[in-house]
């Protein structure tokens, strides 16, 4: 078990703290609107109402304690600020945050946020793939060059082993795991044949996987 403090109460604070909270972990959430702190006060181990830009309210906190910090404060960017200062005068070790574009990522990252995330790009980046793709089911985008996507397994697959496809060289991709009937064989074995419901969990850089989109 570990323990969190997520910064921000919102919909998607809400959701990360919740989430959190029912795979077992301590979790502390803190908004400056009391209505949030009393929506979510149920659902997490304690859920506080402060506003962090006031230095003698942040004190009581007792952040000292927390593993993780998750700032998920998304158009008051002075709090957003403040907050990952307090994540970092507390020691915690990992601190996240929520950014709404590449500028305000950049600061946080500077003042010391371990890790940015785009909710908001992100989710118009998944569905611009979907839209565009015949065969994606989910994408994810490691970094500028490379992604993860769910395929379905198409026609000229079926009944094929893994070695016989060929992937690596074929596609200039790697199936890290085969999801069938509801579970997932990860690194699957070069002789497992595929079958007509089977959904490829592929890594391969962005235009790789692109391509694999348009079949």
């Amino acid at each position: 078990m570990e323990s969190f403090v997520v910064f921000g109460c919102g919909r998607f604070g809400s959701t990360v703290a919740k989430t959190l909270t029912e795979l077992g972990n301590e979790v502390m959430a803190i908004d400056f609107d009391m209505e949030k702190v009393e929506d979510i006060a149920d659902d997490v181990t304690t859920a506080i109402q402060c506003d962090i830009l006031d230095e003698n309210e942040t004190k009581k906190l007792g952040l000292t304690n927390m593993d993780k910090a998750i700032i998920a404060i998304g158009s008051n960017i002075e709090a957003a600020i403040m907050a990952v200062l307090i994540s970092k005068e507390a020691n915690i070790s990992y601190i996240i945050a929520k950014a709404s574009n590449k500028r305000i990522g950049d600061i946080l990252t500077k003042i010391g946020a371990d890790k940015i995330i785009y909710p908001e790009r992100d989710t118009a980046f998944k569905l611009a793939h979907k839209l565009t793709s015949n065969s994606i089911l989910d994408y994810i985008q490691l970094s500028s060059e490379y992604s993860v996507a769910e395929i379905n397994v198409l026609h000229i697959w079926v009944g094929k082993t893994i070695k016989e496809l060929d992937f690596k060289n074929v596609y200039n991709a790697t199936i890290l795991g085969i999801e069938r009937k509801g579970e997932i064989e990860l690194i699957p074995y070069a002789d497992t044949k595929l079958i007509e419901e089977d959904v490829l969990i592929v890594l391969g850089n962005n235009s790789a996987i692109n391509k694999l989109g348009k079949f």
